[in-house]
């Protein structure tokens, strides 16, 4: 923890709310991907793929569980530090944040994948500042971040490989 941020540990009740906060913040980042979603499965059966892009009923399983870690990273790095002490953080958390609910409309509602392309590169660029932002407040909290960054770099390649080839 940064010692120049000294906090009293949150009470049982503050810290739920807190953690129900972050859930619903991803939720929301959830809900806007899965309502741009409709038609996906279609549209990505559609598409030229390299022969290393995963099912598509691979991606709801494998987001549920990366959201749940989200969520979970941003909790850590509040129970620690508050939103004052770790601004950076959160600004890279919210920026993150922001950039993944935009990627699914662009990718799939609008078919952009040039714009999806450059979003999820801004994305995997968050992530990682929030993971090492985050790593001075709670290590814990950059090892949840870790395989969301794996993955939104993985997705990049494929957004990339569908861009050249479609």
């Amino acid at each position: 923890m940064d010692e120049t941020v000294q906090r009293r540990p949150a009470s049982a009740g503050r810290s739920i709310l807190a953690a129900a906060g972050f859930a619903a913040a991803v939720i929301a980042v959830a809900a806007v991907g899965g309502a741009a979603a409709s038609g996906s499965g279609e549209v990505y059966a559609g598409l030229e793929l390299p022969s290393w892009a995963p099912p598509a009923w691979l991606f709801g399983p494998v987001w549920t569980v990366l959201y749940v870690a989200v969520a979970l990273a941003g909790w850590l790095v509040w129970r620690v530090s508050g939103l004052r002490g770790a601004p950076a953080f959160f600004a890279a958390y919210a920026l993150q944040l922001l950039l993944n609910a935009a990627w699914t409309p662009l990718f799939f509602g609008a078919g952009l994948y040039g714009a999806a392309f450059v979003d999820i590169a801004a994305l995997a660029v968050a992530v990682a500042a929030a993971a090492v932002l985050g790593r001075r407040h709670s290590p814990t909290a950059a090892v949840a971040l870790a395989p969301y960054l794996l993955w939104v770099v993985f997705a990049a390649a494929l957004n990339l490989a569908i861009l050249t080839a479609n």
